[in-house]
């Protein structure tokens, strides 16, 4: 079997159910956006230990993100969609323990601090153009899951409360943002 299919060699792709589209259509750049995504997630594990909690935990984040690509091409729900509400809410308890877990902030930070926070930083970057793509294909009226969509959108926060938290662990300083407004209200 050959990986390459001279199918895009005019710029279509096939969609999950059989469609085809062009490479530059809102949907293929929503799916594809998310497989950037999902490569630097996988740059931001392999500065890990493979024993680390850490690193299991992106891994299984890698998964998901997977799955939500894969709704991304899967255009009226030719097949059942992956990503679920319990994601999400994965996603929120570790958002909510991270961010208890860091030093109280009220202003931005500047991404960085450690290698492998800074990685995070860019993951969140990534995911927030994901989102973006994807809000592109309701504006086109595209259908598309919308859990997966709210993943997107607790991923990227996910991934700036623990890149915070990593700092943390590591007394790596922050560096606030020194023009910005107070922004941030913690939860009691």
């Amino acid at each position: 079997m050959n990986i390459y299919t001279r199918y895009g060699d005019q710029g279509f792709t096939r969609l999950v159910g059989g469609g085809r589209a062009k490479k530059n259509t809102p949907r293929v750049q929503a799916y594809g956006s998310i497989d950037t995504l999902n490569a630097q997630v996988g740059l931001t594990v392999a500065t890990l230990v493979q024993k680390d909690s850490l690193y299991e935990e992106l891994v299984q984040i890698q998964q998901w993100i997977f799955d939500c690509g894969s709704d991304f091409a899967t255009p009226e729900e030719k097949r059942p969609y992956k990503v679920q509400p319990q994601f999400i809410t994965w996603l929120e308890e570790k958002i909510d323990f991270y961010w208890q877990e860091s030093p109280k902030i009220d202003r931005f930070v500047l991404p960085g601090g450690t290698v492998t926070a800074a990685n995070l930083h860019l993951c969140r970057c990534f995911t927030r153009e994901a989102e973006r793509n994807a809000v592109a294909l309701i504006e086109y009226n595209e259908a598309i899951n919308e859990e997966a969509l709210k993943f997107l959108n607790r991923l990227s926060d996910y991934f700036f409360a623990l890149a915070r938290w990593v700092n943390g662990q590591a007394e790596q300083p922050e560096i606030l943002y020194e023009n910005s407004a107070p922004v941030f209200n913690r939860k009691k």
